[in-house]
């Protein structure tokens, strides 16, 4: 796996090196090692999977807090998404930077989601799927979000928004959180 460091400082865009003949492909998703040989300290604890049928529909910006803080390991196994972290860790030097990438069933991609940044992508296909490994349990008391659309950040989004769920459509902006 090749691991290049992005605008988020502790986020990771993680490019697979395939191993490819006539039969196809065969890629390694995740190693404790390899993570660890670049300081990440990630251990999956829950998978997770999320279909979007209609291209242009946006998923987030999510994150838990203490003391559910997590950590996700983003990938596109159907179609394409543009995926992004932003990063609301007060003390850090990129703090209400945001960074976004496509991941696609095609590429590959990983996009390491560090703790205390929120998650959100919008699929660029229809019929979009990503599975997701985080390292804490889903929590109901500590979900956090933020609006897509978060003057503060200024996140542009590739396509119009086809589809958002209410709640995401109704998180707080950030000067009011």
């Amino acid at each position: 796996m090749n691991f290049c460091e992005c605008r988020v400082v502790g986020a990771w865009v993680i490019e697979p090196t395939p191993h490819i003949d006539a039969r196809g492909r065969f890629l390694r998703a995740w190693c404790r090692r390899e993570f660890a040989e670049h300081a990440i300290d990630f251990t999956p604890l829950q998978a997770n999977m999320g279909f979007s049928a209609k291209k242009g529909t946006i998923r987030g910006l999510h994150y838990q807090v203490a003391p559910a803080l997590e950590a996700k390991l983003v990938r596109c196994t159907r179609g394409a998404i543009f995926d992004v972290v932003v990063d609301l860790r007060p003390a850090s030097p990129t703090y209400r930077s945001w960074y976004g990438c496509c991941l696609s069933a095609y590429n590959g991609w990983m996009l390491y989601v560090p703790e205390g940044c929120a998650h959100g992508f919008q699929s660029t296909e229809d019929n979009a799927e990503i599975h997701y490994m985080t390292s804490a349990f889903y929590s109901p008391n500590d979900v956090r979000g933020i609006r897509y659309d978060e003057p503060a950040f200024g996140i542009r989004w590739p396509l119009p928004v086809s589809s958002i769920s209410d709640q995401d459509r109704s998180w707080p902006l950030v000067e009011q959180v």
